[in-house]
């Protein structure tokens, strides 16, 4: 069972102060206008390709493996776009966690509500597909405005930083699980909540199968898709909160119940969710956290792709 991480007086030793500083410093940063926030986020996001040579090296990898057809000179163009997004990432993290209601309705506009309310009209649990886009911790935020619902983490190995993260999730959303609390998940999910659950990461050979990605053949996927799928039932719907270019704001798109999924086994179900993946992420590719290294699992006997 999931248990919370709550504030004690130990989070106030001072081995966290630097953290408290930092914490503090992001928190003042955010009274900003958003204008100025979006100039300050892309920016650094432009000096972290400095900083970050090593995640640079493994963008542009997962781009190169995923779109080979793509002319070079788009490629690069899309990972300096993509660094960009992972500067405003940071600030947008901050956003969520601080800004009260009423700022974050001001700069998002939501549309696809009409499949949410489908589903709870149909009594269903969801299962919410969210992925890792840079935007993810805003995108919950709005989404939980509207939708309340239980989101899935890793707690964070720093136990002032997992407070910190579960209280910034928490302040639109009921109650947070461990992405391990699998018996949890169905559980609410028979009970009609809705999970906030993300299938597009390699979490390792232990629960995965290997399924296409892009031009990838060999993906290593998550099978608690159709785990949760199989035995609670519940609507299968994706969304995606998508950063406006030039500083508009934003857009929340929930999208229609993947009612078609095959639960014939769990690489029918995997290969049809990487197909629901990529469609999702090429809604915004250069928001997308390509940073990751999505393809580290690899078959018995083929090499890294990250060396």
């Amino acid at each position: 069972m999931t248990k919370f991480p709550i504030f004690n007086r130990s989070l106030l030793h001072p081995r966290y102060w630097l953290i408290w500083l930092g914490i503090c410093l992001l928190y003042l940063l955010v009274l900003l206008p958003y204008p100025m926030l979006y100039q300050l986020g892309t920016r650094l996001g432009c000096l972290a390709q400095y900083f970050m040579p090593r995640r640079v090296q493994i963008a542009r990898c997962n781009l190169h493996l995923c779109f080979p057809d793509m002319p070079a000179s788009e490629r690069e163009a899309l990972l300096r776009q993509n660094f960009k997004s992972v500067g405003m990432g940071l600030i947008e993290t901050s956003m969520a966690w601080f800004w009260p209601d009423w700022r974050i309705k001001r700069w998002f506009k939501v549309s696809g509500l009409e499949h949410m309310l489908q589903a709870r009209m149909e009594h269903k649990g969801v299962l919410l597909i969210g992925l890792h886009f840079l935007t993810l911790e805003l995108g919950a935020r709005i989404f939980g405005i509207h939708n309340p619902g239980i989101g899935v983490y890793r707690p964070n190995d720093n136990s002032l930083l997992d407070w910190l993260q579960t209280w910034g999730r928490l302040r639109s959303n009921k109650f947070m699980f461990d992405r391990t609390d699998i018996k949890g998940m169905i559980r609410a999910l028979r009970n009609g909540e809705i999970i906030w659950y993300a299938p597009d990461h390699d979490y390792g050979p232990k629960s995965s199968v290997f399924a296409p990605l892009f031009a990838v053949s060999h993906a290593a996927t998550t099978v608690g898709t159709y785990m949760l799928t199989k035995m609670a039932k519940p609507a299968v719907i994706p969304f995606v909160p998508r950063r406006l270019p030039d500083g508009r704001g934003y857009e929340l798109l929930i999208l229609p119940d993947e009612r078609g999924m095959p639960l014939d086994s769990d690489i029918a179900t995997a290969i049809y969710m990487n197909k629901v993946v990529e469609q999702v992420i090429l809604l915004a590719p250069d928001q997308y956290m390509w940073l990751h290294r999505r393809f580290k699992t690899r078959p018995p006997g083929e090499h890294s792709f990250y060396q």
